[in-house]
């Protein structure tokens, strides 16, 4: 097979199966979350403080409250971070045309310029969270191998997919470039409902302990209060 076969059959079938893995794996976290709680907490689901449970996890999605000292600028770029791995992979106008022979998706897409600029910012961010784990104390304590490589799986198909896209910083042909792209975010595709990645969907579950511990309002920052210091927070 040329290497243009390769990228055909990436773009094609390839893609198709891994993001079905993908979709897949992620469906059975959903489940087995919505089971779990449906078993465990049965008709006092009904009774939960829902609006309460919700705005404290929507709470997270900019999480300026949840902040502490020391923590800032991580958290920050922790953010921008994550708006540039959803926002590039999604609405680049050449993903549009994947979603839309592969899957059917009609999305609205973004510009050539704009996505420049958002992958630009991804790659830094993702070299600063690095640079954290690798240098901060605090970070450093708290991450494990798997940490480093997800975050060096990420880097992969947004530095190759951008240099595809610009000959002036690729040092490689586009076809060897373009073929590195589709690969790594396919194998990306695998890893997601396998690691830490699959907080795409279980965000909401991780953010509802209140629910799932049955504690009363704030009663989880007294203990994390308690457990930490006053600044901590849950």
């Amino acid at each position: 097979m040329s290497v243009h076969d390769w990228i055909d059959f990436a773009k094609g079938p390839l893609f198709a199966f891994t993001f079905l893995v993908m979709v897949l794996g992620l469906l059975r976290h959903v489940i087995i979350q919505v089971s779990s709680l449906i078993t465990g907490k049965g008709r006092r689901l009904r009774s939960a403080p829902w609006r309460r449970i919700i705005a404290d996890a929507l709470s997270w999605v900019i999480p300026i409250r949840h902040m502490t000292r020391g923590t800032v600028i991580f958290s920050v770029v922790s953010f921008l971070f994550h708006i540039g791995i959803i926002l590039v992979p999604v609405l680049l106008i050449d993903h549009i045309v994947m979603w839309e022979e592969q899957l059917g998706i009609d999305l609205p897409a973004i510009g050539r310029g704009l996505a420049d600029v958002l992958t630009l910012f991804t790659i830094a961010a993702i070299l600063v969270l690095l640079g954290f784990r690798i240098f901060g104390s605090r970070q450093r304590s708290m991450s494990s191998r798997i940490d480093y490589l997800l975050l060096v799986m990420i880097l992969l198909p947004f530095a190759s997919g951008y240099a595809a896209g610009h000959a002036n910083v690729n040092p490689l042909s586009w076809e060897a470039m373009m073929l590195t792209h589709l690969l790594s975010a396919e194998v990306l595709f695998v890893l997601v409902p396998f690691t830490k990645l699959a907080h795409i969907v279980l965000f909401f579950f991780d953010r509802i302990s209140g629910l799932h511990w049955q504690l009363r309002p704030g009663a989880g920052d007294k203990v994390a209060h308690a457990l930490f210091g006053e600044e901590a927070k849950v």
